[in-house]
């Protein structure tokens, strides 16, 4: 839903390095499951900026926006263990509701679900389904939590963390951080979650490279993981970009996008050395 910047550069030239020092697969994705934001022009410049910074990557390349049909199958799944629940909530609802518990948000920033809508009775759900309101499906989390640890016969949740030296760290995850998350959203059958999830599995990823801002989401993806009985890749989060007002970089602020860079004469030697990767 934009064009890349220094940030994105930073996380491709990672994943790209990473896969060759590991005699690995370098996959790149299309997550354009916002089908209201994502435009074509946007995905085309995607391929264009990273082979103009000399990655390469298999093809097909997976789009999200056409692996819906997996995205509700496995949201059934988790329906059909209790775990998922309609929340008809607006946004103004909710950041009503939250005023009341200020400072609980979740890992980014966002006031956590207060569970307004979350006891509705049957027939009330029924009559709101009836009447076409919207609604996302939330996770409750208790539950979740509940029946992962059953699943794995009281094991703690935990995900292995590969560093930059290359050794790894087990590192205990905490999904109940993100209270009651969104797993499919209002206006699309998937959330980030549960869709990166269901395509690391579905391609054999052994290894997820992002960022440090995406650390906290591990735990989420590894419960959902154990609930739905998907494989556990290995993780890796690298160092963030940020601007010079200490905010990582980021499409919706605006920042410079690699395209101007290249466009005012910057080569891709010069996009390294702007990285300290050289």
């Amino acid at each position: 839903n934009g064009y890349l910047h220094l940030g994105h550069a930073l996380s491709a030239i990672d994943g790209f390095e990473t896969a060759q020092r590991a005699g690995g697969r370098f996959l790149l994705r299309i997550e354009d499951i916002d089908t209201a934001r994502s435009r074509e022009e946007f995905v085309a410049a995607i391929f264009e900026d990273l082979a103009w910074l000399g990655l390469t990557w298999e093809s097909p390349v997976l789009r999200q926006s056409q692996h819906f049909t997996r995205y509700r199958d496995l949201a059934a799944q988790l329906s059909a263990m209790g775990l998922l629940y309609p929340c008809f909530a607006t946004r103004t609802e909710i950041a009503l509701a939250a005023a009341h518990n200020p400072g609980a948000c979740d890992p980014d920033g966002v006031p956590l679900y207060s569970g307004l809508h979350k006891g509705l009775m049957p027939r009330e759900i029924a009559r709101r389904y009836e009447h076409g309101e919207a609604f996302a499906l939330r996770l409750d989390m208790d539950k979740a939590l509940s029946r992962a640890a059953a699943m794995m016969t009281g094991q703690p949740l935990t995900f292995i963390e590969i560093g930059k030296d290359g050794h790894s760290e087990t590192v205990e995850a905490h999904p109940e951080r993100w209270g009651d998350a969104i797993i499919v959203r209002k206006d699309t059958p998937s959330s980030y979650h549960l869709a990166v999830v269901a395509d690391d599995a579905l391609q054999g990823v052994t290894l997820v490279t992002r960022g440090r801002d995406l650390l906290a989401a591990t735990g989420l993806h590894r419960l959902l993981q154990v609930l739905l009985q998907l494989p556990a890749p290995q993780y890796s989060h690298h160092r963030l970009l940020l601007g010079d007002n200490g905010r990582k970089l980021a499409k919706s602020a605006g920042d410079t996008s690699l395209s101007e860079l290249r466009a005012k004469g910057a080569t891709s030697h010069d996009i390294r050395r702007m990285l300290q990767l050289d």
